[in-house]
């Protein structure tokens, strides 16, 4: 944080004064003291003229934990209770007077997060850069609560990770009057485990439960090479790309059924996938006059796929297939092949037609085809696997037109606007599926599915500036999504007697919202800014099913927020500074569902959150800051024995403090304390943590 600029003006005021050569002495012929430089205020801010352009950071830290540790682990993103390493290191070289090279990096190796970045860069004729970054990420994988008998479903050890990372490597070429020519090749990855929503079965008390652990094992990678030209030509801004991208995605779900009872399955889902994806593209910008400006971009896509997979039973997981009178449905030597092209095209058009107003309209078109066939073996229980195989296709055209209008023409107003729609249809044929398994399940399907969209969204705003003091700001939008669907084949009967009627069971389905705001900025004195907002949120999903079903339409899903908001800002001396902020959003979802079982309840997510921040300078080399938050949401609804519970109950806060002190030009020392509390009432509290941390920094600057 730099110094407040009065203070910094007082002290330059003194150097000043010494620079002017005025020199108190009684004795005249006394050679006058030489002047001192004139330092900046960020030369004060640093502590001296010496700019030191290159760091090293070093930190360690310590947590003090109480209670369920995984949960610890992904809120606050941390491995263990102790870390330390590298915290940044920069490093730039001025080689010659046209040539930098410059080093960035960090190294935490107890949180497995490491930076390096080494850039060489000649001035008019280009640069070299290489790079690796990888850090993780932590996931709590327990499984759910059931209040009814107190069931917890842990999984054991610490939080889940999930490594990710990329190394590149890019050069590009920066020549005067020639074209700009950019290369990279990046290689990516994710490696490891995260948590996942899909919860297998149990039956606490006898009664059926998804709860349980579930979560996902991962193995990607990919290499990707991309090439870009741009150019210059007369008044136009032209460019090229291609990028070639091949990569493995290796992932499984593994979900523990019906943990801790005498028919406890491990189920393995596998689903491998490799890839090759092609891609071309190409852009314009050109000033057709002053106040025209056209952009124009068109890209193709070519992306193929083979795909293999399968769904296993067993006393643990990633076993091979073996028959057992207690497995479900599964499936094995899954194999297939994917085929997507998809062209898209827009160009965009701004115009400044006369004084005081911008209008942007556009157009976008976006052309998809895809193809899939697969094969595969059917499982369940005991019975012999039944073949199965399928094919598909598909293909869709959207075309979306966008106009934005901005008008300042009126003293202290801006008004503002955008209309948008897309007009779309496609076609889905699907042949094909699993079957029966020893006559239990339903008939591969057979069916042709045609649909329409039509979207449209509509922006409105203003701004006014009634005072200096004041700003108001007022907006909204209506947005209206419509699907239609149509079936010419379907094999699967929409009658009361079918046993599989969805999807083809849906002929429309609209989506709609309207959505309005208002804000206020208040700065009723120099040192103090209020801002406030609220805004109102409603919108419903209206459904309808294939007439055959004698069911009517009906509004499927009903959702309204409200969300208020509240900022303070005060600075009430040179040295401190006070924020606050409130935020409380009332959301309500309710469905048809809810009218007839208190197994489903209407979806609440309504929360509340408070935050506080301060800023001290002590003196000249110590500045102190303290911060607080605290988050409510109290949705939760114990609906045992009927359904599950899933509404938040959740309690958090935390309060850190921070001392930066300036030990020398080139040393800094930053402590930091922070305390955090959790209590979650959906998991019985058993994802409640305490925890009490240190951490420090040391900054040596070179």
């Amino acid at each position: 944080m730099k110094r407040p600029l009065s203070r910094i003006a007082v002290r330059c005021c003194c150097a000043s004064l010494f620079a002017t050569g005025a020199v108190f002495a009684a004795d005249t012929n006394t050679p006058p003291v030489k002047a001192e430089p004139v330092m900046k205020p960020e030369e004060f801010y640093e502590g001296g003229t010496n700019s030191y352009n290159n760091w090293v950071e070093f930190s360690a830290g310590e947590f003090i934990l109480t209670g369920r540790k995984p949960q610890f682990q992904q809120d606050q993103r941390v491995q263990g209770r102790t870390f330390g390493g590298i915290e940044d290191f920069h490093y730039t070289e001025q080689l010659d007077k046209k040539t930098t090279f410059t080093v960035d990096g960090r190294a935490l190796p107890d949180e497995n997060d490491y930076k390096l970045k080494l850039d060489l860069t000649r001035e008019k004729v280009g640069y070299l850069r290489l790079s690796y970054d990888e850090f993780a990420t932590w996931y709590n994988g327990d499984g759910g609560f059931d209040p009814a008998t107190g069931t917890y479903y842990p999984m054991q050890g610490d939080a889940l990770t999930l490594n990710r990372g990329e190394f590149s490597v890019e050069g590009g070429l920066r020549l005067e009057g020639k074209p700009n020519v950019t290369f990279k090749y990046t290689h990516a990855f994710r490696d490891g485990e995260k948590s996942s929503t899909i919860w297998g079965i149990t039956h606490p008390g006898g009664l059926t439960r998804g709860l349980s652990p579930s979560f996902y094992d991962i193995d990607e990678h990919s290499d990707a090479f991309q090439v870009d030209v741009t150019h210059h030509i007369l008044k136009s801004d032209v460019g090229l790309g291609f990028r070639y991208e091949m990569g493995n995605l290796d992932n499984s779900l593994k979900i523990d059924q019906s943990p801790g009872e005498p028919v406890e399955r491990k189920i393995t889902d596998k689903e491998n996938t490799s890839y090759h994806l092609f891609n071309a593209n190409a852009f314009t910008e050109t000033w057709i006059k002053d106040k025209l400006f056209l952009t124009t971009g068109f890209s193709f896509s070519d992306l193929d796929n083979d795909f293999s997979g399968s769904r296993i039973y067993g006393t643990d997981f990633d076993v091979s297939y073996a028959p057992d009178a207690l497995n479900g449905f599964g499936y094995y030597n899954l194999s297939g092949n994917s085929h997507l092209r998809e062209y898209v095209a827009n160009i965009n058009l701004m115009a400044l037609p006369a004084k005081n107003w911008y209008i942007v309209p556009s157009v976008r078109v976006q052309r998809e085809d895809t193809d899939a066939s697969f094969t595969g073996l059917e499982t369940l229980g005991t019975d012999t696997p039944v073949p199965f195989s399928g094919t598909s296709d598909s293909g869709l055209t959207d075309v979306r037109e966008r106009l934005d209008v901005r008008y300042t023409g009126v003293t202290n107003w801006v008004f503002y606007g955008r209309g948008e729609w897309t007009e779309g249809e496609g076609n889905l044929n699907e042949f094909g599926g699993t079957g029966p398994v020893g006559g239990i399940g339903v008939a591969p399907i057979q069916r042709k599915t045609e649909d329409d969209r039509l979207f449209q969204k509509y922006n409105i705003g203003a701004r006014w500036y009634p005072l200096r003091t004041v700003t108001v700001d007022a907006g909204g939008y209506y947005k209206f999504d419509h699907y239609g669907y149509n079936s010419p084949l379907d094999s699967t009967p929409n009658d009361a007697a079918s046993p599989d009627r969805y999807p083809a069971y849906l002929v429309l389905q609209d989506f709609e919202t309207y959505d309005g705001n208002l804000s206020l900025t208040l700065r009723p004195a120099t040192t103090v800014t209020l801002v406030s907002r609220y805004e109102y949120q409603l919108s419903t999903i209206h459904t309808r099913p294939d007439p055959i079903s004698g069911l009517p339409g009906t509004i499927s899903s009903d959702m309204t927020s409200h969300i208020f908001s509240q900022n303070v800002s005060w600075c009430p001396w040179s040295r401190l500074f006070l924020q606050a902020g409130f935020n409380y959003v009332a959301s309500e979802v309710e469905t048809p569902a809810e009218r007839f079982t208190q197994a489903i309840l209407a979806a609440q997510n309504n929360y509340w959150t408070l935050n506080f921040s301060s800023g001290f300078v002590v003196d000249d080399k110590t500045d102190f800051n303290v911060n607080y938050f605290y988050y409510r949401a109290d949705d939760y609804q114990n609906n045992t024995p009927d359904g599950v519970p899933y509404g938040s109950g959740t309690q958090e806060h935390g309060v850190t403090a921070t001392l930066v002190r300036r030990l020398s030009k080139q040393l800094r020392l930053t402590v930091r304390y922070g305390f955090f509390h959790s209590d979650d009432d959906l998991y019985g509290g058993h994802r409640n943590f305490d925890a009490h941390g240190i951490f420090s920094t040391l900054q040596y600057r070179f």
